[in-house]
């Protein structure tokens, strides 16, 4: 068996979109600036412009980012791999944290504000979620599978590419050439006002989403926290998501409390960290290490409380530490992970068990090959910053007095976390109030296209009859019967003495063959079934000699073979007649006076065709069938049958 080379069968699509699904805690954006579209400067030239944007993207959104805590990674931009067209891109991982994904969405509204000439595109594992705030407002034809590459942020507002205007599913190059051109392409002012009250509260918003407490810690974790205190957000990580291995970690502190932890003071500090990770380190009930400093006894509430915060802190810390360094030496990140599944995808372990001596030769081979990739010197620097920059920290020559005797402010209020029901609820009815606005104006709308009220307390049948004649008169295509805006509304101009005449033809004609005439078919039919388009209406109208013969026999020929095929059936006893009165007599019954009068009174089609409807709609018991869905298809809803069950 030849030996597969692993980065031939992943390369091309380790981090292939198509290929793994969007991480279900995380956003996703691009930044499209005009400049990249078609592009007559050489590619060292567009690189360099657009490093130049990415710098001053960060430098305006600086004052909204420098103070706040993100709950796993900080907002970040890096020119994207994809060539065409060439772009800034990101992600960033929210986790349990919301606020973070929608104070992405802020600072990508004040990047288009101050970058008039770009275009950008964000997206989550739920897709177009933008789409999903503003459902209520947008315009029917928007749905999951019509939005592709159709949504975008320029110039402070949310842009919607219009189907009128591409059918199809755009182009990424279409797309972007559209909203550079401005053509309208500007969402409706629904879904402008509901993002603009969505984001109205940042950046105040951000600042209120930050959670100030003080905790006691040992003076390692107080000088960590004290220059780089966005670090919280990894302690938080560590604890969070710890498991029975990173436990051994936190159970001997070895980095944080280096030298045997019992005789090492705790200090005060504040922290700042955003409400989910306060929320996710107090509801959590944790044994603290024997190796730690004892507790304060519980008697003393205040400060117990914050010497237990501040131990599942430093545990998260030594954990986190732990864990970075170990995937650091390993260089086993997410990236490894993206290449491992890959391998997978591509059937590289040929359908054999983990475990097995053949996968774990494979396996070897494949991190002997990662191991000597760009990707692995890339992920092992990415993995080892923190555990670096944390050592840089602990090296500094500061000590417990450093610390004491500083005036700390005191905690925030956390009530919140304890009457978040009442915000919920407001919440919910904010959401049911737009709900129900938005079907009232369905209503309101179905009533104006569809004329009177079909509610079952006033239920008039003649609306049946009048639904049904105004949607035959309609055209029907696959998507449903629709009228069409620009029709042609001037008559048919059919004439049905000429129509008759060369059916007439046709029958003589056919009756001549079935009797072996010798007369020339051809001859005498061809001109009576072609229409010349020169002829004008007098050369048409021209009577032929034998009108009043021919008609009347092809008439009655027509009429008699008509008979003959209905003579069997039941047909004629199923209509109501215009007098009221069912076909329902017997045949031998039947005078010939009788019969003549059933012949003559005409069949009262309004009326079949509510009791037809009636008879089918009784019939499905309340169950869906082919009347309620056609009923309900022309904007009616038949009251409940009465008469069931008596």
């Amino acid at each position: 068996m030849a030996e597969q080379d692993p980065y031939a069968a992943s390369s091309a699509n380790i981090f292939s979109q198509k290929n793994s699904r969007p991480a279900d805690d995380t956003v996703f954006f691009s930044i499209y600036p005009d400049f990249t579209l078609n592009p007559t400067s050489p590619p060292p030239t567009i690189t360099s412009q657009l490093q130049s944007l990415h710098l001053q993207i960060l430098q305006t959104l600086s004052p909204f980012t420098s103070n706040y805590i993100w709950q796993h990674e900080p907002f970040n931009l890096t020119l994207s791999p994809t060539p065409i067209p060439l772009h800034l891109s990101g992600k960033l991982r929210y986790g349990d944290n919301l606020e973070d994904e929608w104070f992405v969405v802020f600072l990508l509204f004040q990047t288009s504000k101050h970058f008039p000439n770009v275009s950008i595109r964000v997206w989550d594992s739920d897709g177009e979620f933008l789409l999903i705030e503003t459902a209520f407002h947008l315009p029917r034809w928007v749905n999951p599978d019509t939005a592709t590459n159709r949504v975008f942020i320029r110039g402070g507002f949310l842009h919607i590419i219009p189907n009128s205007v591409i059918p199809t599913t755009p182009s990424i190059h279409e797309a972007l050439n559209l909203l550079r051109n401005e053509i309208s392409t500007r969402a409706p002012e629904g879904v402008q006002r509901q993002l603009e009250n969505r984001l109205k509260e940042y950046p105040n918003r951000a600042e209120k989403n930050v959670h100030k407490v003080r905790v006691r810690v040992p003076v390692s974790v107080a000088k960590v926290l004290k220059h780089e205190p966005c670090l919280i957000s990894l302690a938080v990580e560590g604890f969070y998501d710890r498991d029975i291995d990173t436990m051994k970690f936190a159970a001997k502190m070895e980095r944080f409390l280096g030298n045997g932890g019992s005789g090492e003071e705790l200090v005060r500090v504040v922290v700042r960290m955003s409400r989910a990770m306060y929320a996710q380190l107090v509801q959590q009930t944790f044994q603290a290490p024997k190796c730690y400093p004892a507790l304060p006894p519980r008697s003393d509430v205040g400060a117990y409380m914050e010497a237990e915060l501040g131990m599942k802190i430093a545990c998260g810390f030594e954990m986190i530490y732990q864990l970075k360094k170990r995937q650091g030496m390993e260089g086993k990140g997410s990236t490894w992970d993206a290449f491992r599944q890959s391998l997978e995808r591509s059937g590289y372990f040929e359908g054999l068990l983990p475990g097995s001596n053949e996968y774990k030769r494979l396996m070897q081979n494949a991190e002997e090959y990662y191991k000597n990739s760009s990707l692995y010197a890339r992920e092992s620097a990415t993995l080892s910053a923190p555990v670096r920059r944390i050592d840089e920290i602990l090296a500094l020559p500061e000590s417990a007095d450093d610390f004491k005797d500083q005036e700390l402010p005191p905690s925030d209020d956390d009530s919140w976390l304890y009457g978040g029901e009442d915000e919920l609820n407001t919440a919910l009815q904010e959401r049911q109030k737009e709900m129900e606005l938005y079907n009232s104006k369905r209503k309101q709308k179905s009533k104006e296209q569809d004329g009177p009220s079909n509610s079952s307390d006033n239920f008039d049948l003649k609306d049946i009859s009048k639904s049904m004649q105004a949607f035959v008169t309609k055209v029907a295509s696959y998507e449903g019967a629709e009228v069409p805006q620009d029709r042609n509304e001037k008559d048919v101009d059919f004439d049905v003495d000429r129509f008759m005449k060369d059916m007439e033809s046709f029958v003589r004609r056919q009756g001549n063959e079935d009797t072996g005439s010798d007369v020339d078919v051809e001859e005498g039919s061809s001109s009576d079934m072609e229409f010349d388009e020169s002829e004008n209406e007098s050369d048409i109208a021209e009577p032929y000699d034998d009108d009043d013969e021919g008609g009347a026999a092809f008439m009655h020929s027509y009429s008699d073979t008509l008979n003959e095929e209905l003579k069997g059936t039941t047909l004629s006893n199923t209509f109501v007649r215009a007098n009221g009165e069912s076909i329902k007599k017997d045949e031998g019954t039947s005078t010939a006076a009788e019969s003549m009068e059933e012949d003559f009174t005409p069949v009262d089609v309004d009326f079949n065709l509510v009791k037809s409807f009636l008879d089918s709609f009784s019939s499905q018991d309340g169950l869906p069938g082919p009347a309620s869905n056609l009923l309900g298809l022309m904007g009616l809803q038949l009251p409940p049958d009465a008469s069931k069950g008596k």
